[in-house]
């Protein structure tokens, strides 16, 4: 007969190494499911795709002028507010003319002592050529005369461009508007002492607006294809561009670019573009900022997210699921223009292969085993 007491101790033996080879199945389930964690995917494909990059901008009139008296004084009036529409001639400031009047007065007054002393001159001269022509004065003192003469009109001749110059300073005194446009800031008020250096407001021609923007040398080679074709052929390809206001609105216009600066500024290492739009409402101001949208249409292309890639030394590289979920680093080349969100892939990947788009940069390595979810 079998002793109870060793009956018990055997059981609980049995019992403890049943509950050992559970927890180490279970221990083992656990780290199988640790070791294929789940990522989403992404299975590429070709299609149509048009992608904008977005460059920041600023607005300038198609023609604004700097308005700066020629003339200084102080300001007696100012004609025109902020804002205002004005023609072409139109008066928008009137500096202090009573010095202006009172040089031109001056000068009138000088023109007639000048011609009054030509005259006296005149009388003496042709007087000297009857007593010269009869021998009474000698040549020496006839020519005194007519020296005296010459230097009388001299002098009438200088006083009258004094009165010219005095006129056209006078006429400087009122400041009117060299073409049509928009009064900008008004910084001087009346009563303000003014030179030619004070700028007192900008005229801005805002029928139609032109978004400044700037491209790197890079954008620059890619936008001509490497440089193998002409910019200006590269303009004209372009389709119309769009404006993103800075409210992140679109404006309802479309613009075009009409020109680039033909030198990279050496410290920026960028070139200045000009995109020309209209502004049938004067909606759009000088000083307005942006973000000028160039698309970029592609036909039959792959694209992908850019969160899918990650950079190392200069190269993009994806992960790609391959057999048995197991993932593989693979590099691949992208458009040089892109939204800022997707890329399109030029090479390194081909329609049907799978991507992951999740934890890309953040945990996932090469050959590493994934569950993948889409």
């Amino acid at each position: 007969m079998i002793d109870n007491r060793y009956f018990k101790v055997a059981l609980c033996f049995v019992a403890g190494g049943a509950l050992l080879t559970s927890c180490g199945k279970k221990q083992q389930g656990a780290d199988a499911n640790q070791q294929a964690p789940a990522y989403a995917v992404l299975t590429v494909g070709q299609s149509d795709v048009t992608l904008e990059t977005s460059y920041p901008a600023t607005l300038h009139g198609q023609n604004d002028v700097e308005i700066r008296p020629q003339v200084s004084g102080f300001l007696t009036k100012v004609h025109v507010t902020e804002g205002q529409h004005v023609s072409a001639g139109q008066v928008l400031f009137t500096i202090d003319q009573v010095q202006l009047q009172a040089a031109v007065d001056a000068a009138r007054a000088q023109i007639q002592v000048a011609q009054a002393n030509v005259n006296t001159a005149q009388t003496n001269a042709n007087n000297n050529k009857q007593l010269f022509d009869k021998n009474i004065i000698s040549a020496s003192a006839y020519q005194t005369s007519v020296d005296a003469l010459n230097s009388a009109k001299a002098a009438l001749s200088a006083a009258k461009a004094q009165l010219v110059s005095a006129e056209k300073n006078l006429s400087y005194s009122v400041v009117k508007a060299p073409a049509p446009g928009v009064v900008g800031s008004i910084d001087f008020k009346e009563g303000a002492l003014v030179s030619p250096s004070t700028l007192l407001t900008v005229l801005s021609n805002n029928g139609g607006m032109e978004a400044w923007f700037s491209m790197t040398e890079k954008q620059i080679l890619a936008f001509t294809d490497g440089g193998r074709r002409s910019i200006n052929s590269a303009i004209d390809s372009l389709p119309a561009v769009s404006l993103r206001l800075a409210d992140g609105s679109l404006y309802p216009e479309k613009g075009k670019i009409v020109s680039i600066s033909g030198v990279i500024d050496t410290s920026t290492g960028s070139a200045t573009l000009k995109a020309r739009f209209p502004n049938p409402d004067g909606m759009l101001r000088s000083g307005n900022t942006g973000q000028v949208l160039i698309p970029n249409v592609a036909n039959n292309t792959i694209q992908i997210p850019q969160s899918a890639t990650f950079d190392i030394q200069n190269m993009k590289f994806v992960y790609v699921l391959g057999d048995s979920s197991k993932i593989h680093t693979t590099p691949i080349t992208v458009d040089a223009m892109d939204d800022g969100q997707n890329f399109i892939v030029t090479t390194g990947l081909k329609p049907g292969d799978v991507i992951v788009t999740e934890g890309v940069g953040v945990s996932l390595k090469d050959g590493m085993v994934i569950t993948p979810k889409k």
